[in-house]
């Protein structure tokens, strides 16, 4: 299915599949996930106001947080929009450059994500095993110039992706799996020879979120290594204990992320039910449960966010 744009080229239309079979019941199915985008959206917007405001925690961990707080938001807002038009207007039809630029910031957000769980993972190894030096390694600069490069790099691999599909002919009826456009979905409707992306965006899931999971694994081996290395039984607890709300986070992520990209890959086979599920958790679950996680595990953050509600004089 193809439009004529105005330069006089072919431009095609993909198609949103959405929820097939449950069409009869999307308005029902919205309010579930108004309230998924909702919790996301509160939660990411508290944390970093809570940040913002509270000047005790302008230090480095609670800037790492900050950065995930915004990627997080990035997340859940590139598949509002179409997740709403199919579910909201039945709007199935998405042209490709729409396509391309929706996929771009869904994969560039989330390898922003893995970047700075690993950036994260280095504050929990300096502020560990080289405490004396935690302020000098991290300081101000030293913490945006980490977030730019995280940027930079997420933006840089992805940038091809777009690129190379438009070069691409879609010669079929163009039907994506999803309410939102990803880069393999994309890929399999291809009537070109996509090798080079395929490769390609294989290549980059190996040395960015495969890469990602190795360090941050390595750093906390290095972490459990230091803590054995304390005396104090309560100092160990303590020590670890900062750590166990990045553990969650990671998992929250990688977790999700692993196990859409062995269905994409390894699953053809399965139900196009377990595709979407995959799909929305991968996308959905961690701008939801990172806040929480935040919230519940950190006191700091807990008990500022109580005090902001009007409920932390108890405390």
């Amino acid at each position: 299915m193809v439009i004529w744009s105005n330069n006089n080229t072919m431009e095609p239309i993909f198609i949103l599949r959405g929820f097939p079979g449950l069409e009869y019941v999307h308005s029902w199915l919205s309010i579930p996930f108004c309230f998924v985008y909702l919790v996301a959206f509160i939660g990411n917007v508290t944390i970093l106001s809570v940040i913002w405001i509270e000047s005790s925690l302008h230090q480095p961990m609670y800037y790492f947080l900050s950065l995930l707080a915004l990627t997080d938001l990035g997340m859940s807002m590139s598949t509002l929009p179409t997740m709403f038009a199919v579910l909201w207007l039945d709007a199935r039809e998405i042209q490709a450059s729409v396509c391309y630029a929706q996929l771009f910031f869904i994969h560039t957000f989330t390898f922003l994500e893995s970047s700075v769980l690993l950036a994260m993972a280095f504050d929990r190894f300096v502020a560990i095993c080289r405490p004396l030096h935690y302020t000098t390694i991290l300081n101000n600069s030293a913490i945006g110039k980490i977030g730019l490069a995280c940027l930079l790099r997420s933006m840089g691999v992805v940038l091809p992706t777009p690129l190379l599909l438009r070069r691409y002919h879609y010669c079929h009826v163009n039907v994506l799996s999803h309410a939102f456009c990803l880069h393999q979905d994309v890929l399999k409707l291809s009537c070109s020879d996509a090798r080079i992306s395929s490769v390609y965006g294989l290549c980059v899931v190996i040395t960015t979120l495969g890469m990602d999971s190795v360090f941050i694994l390595l750093s906390y081996v290095l972490i459990l290594n230091a803590v054995l290395g304390i005396a104090s039984h309560e100092e160990r607890l303590k020590a670890l204990n900062t750590c166990v709300s990045h553990i969650c986070v990671v998992l929250i992520f990688f977790v999700p992320v692993i196990g859409v990209s062995m269905v994409h890959r390894f699953g053809k086979h399965l139900s196009s039910i377990v595709h979407l599920i995959m799909a929305d958790i991968y996308l959905l679950f961690p701008p939801v449960l990172n806040p929480i996680v935040y919230s519940v595990r950190t006191k700091q953050i807990r008990l500022r966010i109580l005090r902001k509600f009007g409920r932390g004089r108890r405390f």
